[in-house]
């Protein structure tokens, strides 16, 4: 009778892993996920290496989407240096089906050398895209994010010090959420900033991946 107690608990542990595997992948992933896909328009737009780019190539990858600027002094390279852990945490196979872009609220300063040089600071695998100021607001319409320029700075003199524009530029109000666009270009679904902050699109990334990747 004790060999039967023996397989009978060995079969009863068996059981509970596969019931724990098969909870565990099927977790439902965070974020909201739009009821219907959005296409998103092929606005003509800059890369990072000052070449023609549109907001809809997604190149075949799943990309993560972040709309933010070199200037801002705190959201942006905070979000950036949190998608840099998520990212560097995938095996290379799953980095290869990746693609992280920032796309600049701010593209009379953010000219593409510039954003180049602001994106290698976190990872140099990582895009951005800028363009006229027509063309991202329309991008950042159609992605649902809130883009306001703040309002211009009377200057007395010439030399208006460089603080005081900085402080303008910090000004600005922008969307904080991280949009998840399929590999066929679609808008499929977004994370709040707080859902970034505190690990949930990171947890979520492989599941992403299988399932908006391809």
């Amino acid at each position: 009778m004790k060999w039967l107690t023996v397989v009978l608990l060995a079969l009863a542990a068996a059981l509970g892993g596969l019931l724990f595997f098969r909870s565990a992948r099927a977790a439902p992933l965070g974020g909201t996920a739009l009821d219907t896909p959005v296409a998103l328009p092929p606005l003509a737009l800059t890369d990072d290496a000052g070449r023609p780019a549109t907001l809809a190539d997604s190149d075949g990858r799943l990309r993560l989407v972040f709309y933010g600027f070199v200037r801002c002094p705190d959201v942006c390279p905070a979000t950036l240096a949190i998608l840099k852990e998520a990212y560097e945490g995938l095996k290379p196979e799953q980095q290869a089906k990746l693609r992280v872009q920032l796309v600049s609220v701010d593209p009379e300063f953010d000219r593409p050398t510039i954003l180049r040089e602001y994106l290698n600071k976190f990872d140099a695998n990582f895009t951005g895209l800028t363009g006229s100021v027509e063309n991202i607001d329309a991008a950042a319409k159609a992605m649902f994010v809130t883009n306001v320029a703040p309002l211009p700075v009377h200057q007395d003199h010439a030399d208006t010090p460089s603080s005081t524009q900085s402080a303008s530029a910090a000004a600005r109000l922008h969307g904080d959420q991280v949009s998840v666009v399929n590999a066929r270009g679609q808008f499929v679904r977004v994370y709040s900033n707080l859902e970034v902050v505190e690990g949930t699109l990171k947890r979520d990334l492989p599941g992403l991946l299988r399932q908006y990747g391809s």
